[in-house]
């Protein structure tokens, strides 16, 4: 299923980018930021130069001693002062641009959360064993909260004020599926669409390894298993 794109991009919306030893990428990614958008590059500690180059190509740099994935992205989340929040990893396999129409089904009215499910583009786009664990991870996202997604992929849009509402507290590899689950939990309209995925510039932090993915697993295991939070930000998602 494929998102309607309205033209023009709608504006003022800042993009939460985590990045870590992310130079190589940089500018393929800042390059397809929608024109009137805002570039968050949380930098999570590289040591290649990324935060100055970042600096350097228009982005806004947020640094974040914490490690973690969610770590970096809760530091944009909480940095962000547009309505509208996308997410997007920092590595080239996805093209930020694709927001758009996500964030225009945001905008009106026709979902809280929009997700974006990736479509592999190339060999090496989605190792055998981080597909897998993609896999087992879904079908346990629709035994906790019913809804019939794909994909945890990383690009997606929201409004900043009811994600902040939802208390998110993983710091590590479950952020993205505690979002979603307590999206679910709180009554948000979740929506999920095709988006290319390209084989990643260097290599990945938690899928380049089977190690790293079912470690990943692993902490968004213990996401599913927490109690269902109170639904208090279903009234702020309006």
């Amino acid at each position: 299923m494929k998102a309607v794109t309205t033209s023009p991009p709608p504006s003022g919306v800042d993009v939460v980018l985590p990045c870590l030893d992310e130079a190589e990428a940089l500018p393929w990614v800042l390059a397809r930021i929608p024109a009137g958008w805002r570039a968050l590059v949380v930098d999570n500690g590289s040591t290649d130069g990324s935060a100055d180059l970042a600096r350097s190509l228009g982005a806004h740099v947020i640094h974040e001693p914490r490690r973690g994935f969610g770590a970096a992205c809760h530091a944009g989340l909480t940095a962000a002062t547009a309505d509208i929040v996308c997410f997007c990893d920092c590595d080239a396999s996805l093209d930020p641009s694709l927001l758009v129409p996500f964030v225009s089904e945001v905008t009106d009215g026709r979902a809280d959360l929009v997700l974006g499910r990736r479509r592999p583009q190339g060999r090496g786009a989605w190792p055998a064993h981080a597909r897998a664990g993609n896999l087992a991870l879904a079908r346990m996202v629709r035994r906790r909260t019913g809804l019939r997604l794909h994909d945890l992929g990383p690009l997606r849009a929201a409004r900043r004020e009811p994600l902040l509402a939802l208390g998110l507290t993983d710091r590590r590899s479950g952020y993205p599926l505690q979002m979603v689950v307590r999206a679910a939990d709180a009554g948000w309209r979740v929506t999920e669409h095709d988006v290319p995925y390209r084989p990643r510039t260097g290599a990945s932090k938690v899928t380049g390894t089977w190690r790293g993915t079912w470690q990943a697993v692993r902490d968004m295991s213990r996401v599913l298993n927490e109690t269902p939070a109170p639904a208090e930000a279903e009234g702020a998602r309006r």
